[in-house]
């Protein structure tokens, strides 16, 4: 098989069924796999994506695992030589994903992709690419100066290395993945794609951005109360810094 694409759902059902849509119609062509990981929705979301994709395999949690234990569980179970991460509130266009599997085939070294991603309002969002944030590189965009975190000097119409590919589409080799030992469940939400990505680059692989299209709702998967979403999230980024630079003094190059 080619590809497994992993959807981690949270009471989201309608955003699901509108990504399922275009995920099937972009993979016509492509011998693939397709899990929805439910998180103990509290909508139905099960039942009523099953009678509209019965061809997807359903993963149904008892309790919400987060998001990295849910793509975990359904990696675990993936038959593809590829994984694509892919957020419930994305949509992507027709040529992503044969374009993604041409472009892994012709780079063995390759640990993951991500793409163009553009804003509801139809701007690209600037974390389509980033760097690994280092102490440094942290604090100069927390003082306000992002374009080093953002990597804003890339060309947006052309493939380029990049450092951290976005969780929300988060195209994977298979192997690359096992060896760097799956997505690391420290992390409930936020972060683990920085993690992730670093690991990757750790272990010798590379990561690309390609210009191909998706739309990403931010946040329509997620519930973001303002002390929720900055505590999960600083949370994470605590947990990157201590795990990778104050336990082992280790500056990323």
């Amino acid at each position: 098989m080619k590809l497994s694409i992993v959807i981690v759902n949270y009471n989201v059902r309608h955003y699901v069924e509108k990504c399922l849509e275009t995920v099937f119609k972009a993979g016509k062509n492509i011998d693939m796999e397709v899990f929805v990981v439910d998180n103990a929705s509290t909508d139905d979301s099960v039942s009523y994506l099953r009678e509209r994709f019965p061809q997807v395999q359903y993963i149904e949690n008892t309790v919400n695992m987060g998001f990295s234990r849910a793509n975990n569980k359904a990696i675990r179970q993936a038959q593809g030589q590829y994984v694509l991460l892919l957020n419930p509130d994305t949509t992507i266009s027709e040529n992503v994903l044969e374009e993604c599997v041409r472009f892994a085939d012709e780079h063995p070294k390759l640990g993951a992709i991500g793409v163009r991603m553009h804003n509801e309002d139809g701007t690209i969002a600037p974390e389509s690419r980033r760097a690994v944030p280092t102490p440094w590189i942290a604090l100069i965009k927390y003082l306000g100066h992002s374009n080093r975190y953002y990597m804003s000097w890339l060309p947006w119409d052309k493939p380029s290395r990049i450092e951290v590919v976005s969780g929300a589409f988060c195209f994977l080799n298979h192997e690359a993945l096992k060896r760097v030992g799956l997505l690391d469940e420290d992390y409930f939400m936020y972060g683990e794609d920085i993690d992730l990505s670093y690991q990757l680059l750790s272990h010798g692989y590379e990561n690309w951005f390609l210009p191909l299209d998706i739309v990403h709702y931010k946040g329509k998967s997620t519930v973001k109360t303002s002390f929720r979403y900055a505590y999960t999230f600083y949370k994470a980024m605590l947990i990157f810094f201590v795990k990778h630079y104050l336990s082992f003094l280790h500056i990323y190059k």
